[in-house]
């Protein structure tokens, strides 16, 4: 990223604290007009949500985080490389990947980058999930005047939710993943990408606000913007329109709304979708994360912006290399998926219950 990309990115950065403010307070006003979103109790409210979604998702990371390893490492492997019949490829596949990094790295090299993960979980999640059915509701009311639950699914007004709910969530977490792609790339064993060898998260932080500042920081979080505003606009828009689509016909097989069952088949099919829209955004995320600085501490040494990693990465390996570490996405993303909506459907359904 160059100079004036950096600057742009700071410049995003900083809006993004303001945006989500105004997004909070226009969310809570749309709560008091929406039946779906109001409740006597906490149950259903946004500070609830937002931590439901925070320690659901933590949860569900614990679990899949090896994959997340692994998928990093596929997506890094022979970058801007034109494949040849007799290339040397360390990682094969998901499961020799996931092999070769337990057998010479063990337990901790397949949970690089958990701490920082967790981080992420929370600034994305609990931000994209929490505020989901609030700006849901605002969208509804400004384009029909009614509030979602007076209304049938509209889905590109979910689809629009999801979006701005993720992106904003990314902006927030963009120095947690920054700090987990890069812990996550370092191998002492077999080597892709740009080695940055932090000795932790903290370490890493301390590195990158040294050679870059803010800037820094937030290099990468138009990539990663991308990323989850395309994952988080299909995930919670499909997510809504299976678990309904479940309940009103599945219910008479005990599949209602707050069924575990309803929210696993919904989460499964939710997970396919999202790996397949969200993957080639994936792959730039982390390919704009891990790479070194450019001269000075300024900008990526191989992109200046996601567009330009798009086009050298499909010009140099081809367009399904835009799809690379497919399976391993969707092995950590499908389970991630079910467990997160799984554990937070329960939470919300507890504190309806207890709040």
């Amino acid at each position: 990223m160059s100079t004036s990309s950096s600057s742009s990115s700071s410049n995003s950065s900083g809006g993004i604290g303001s945006g989500v403010a105004l997004l909070a307070a226009t969310a809570v006003a749309a709560e008091k007009k929406s039946t779906a979103t109001t409740t006597t109790g906490r149950g259903n409210s946004i500070l609830f949500t937002w931590f439901a979604g925070s320690l659901a998702s933590c949860g569900a990371v614990t679990f899949t985080n090896p994959f997340e390893v692994v998928k990093t490492r596929l997506q890094l492997q022979g970058e801007l490389a034109r494949a040849t019949p007799n290339m040397t490829k360390t990682y094969h596949n998901v499961a020799q990947a996931f092999w070769v990094i337990g057998k010479n790295e063990g337990l901790r090299g397949l949970q690089k980058g958990l701490g920082p993960g967790y981080m992420y979980q929370i600034m994305l999640n609990g931000t994209r999930l929490g505020f989901y059915e609030p700006v849901k509701g605002v969208l509804y009311n400004a384009f029909t005047g009614e509030p979602s639950a007076g209304q049938k699914a509209i889905i590109p007004l979910n689809v629009a939710a999801g979006g701005i709910c993720g992106m904003a969530g990314a902006a927030l977490g963009s120095p947690f993943f920054l700090v987990k792609t890069r812990m996550q790339s370092a191998s002492n064993f077999a080597a892709v990408g740009f080695q940055h060898n932090y000795k932790n998260s903290i370490d890493g932080l301390r590195r990158i606000w040294r050679e870059g500042g803010v800037r820094g920081l937030y290099r990468g979080m138009d990539a990663a913007m991308m990323r989850a505003g395309a994952g988080s606009s299909v995930q919670l828009a499909t997510y809504d329109h299976c678990k309904a689509y479940i309940s009103r016909n599945l219910a008479h097989r005990g599949l209602d709304d707050n069924s575990v069952g309803t929210h696993f088949l919904a989460s499964m099919v939710t997970g396919f979708f999202v790996c397949t829209v969200m993957n080639p955004f994936d792959v730039v995320s982390t390919r704009m994360y891990n790479q070194k600085s450019g001269a000075g501490g300024h900008g990526g040494a191989l992109y200046r912006n996601p567009l330009q990693c798009f086009y050298k990465t499909v010009s140099t390996e081809g367009f399904f290399s835009l799809y690379k570490g497919f399976l391993a996405h969707y092995l950590r993303l499908g389970p991630h998926t079910i467990l997160m909506f799984v554990f937070v459907e329960q939470i919300k359904a507890l504190g309806r219950k207890h709040l």
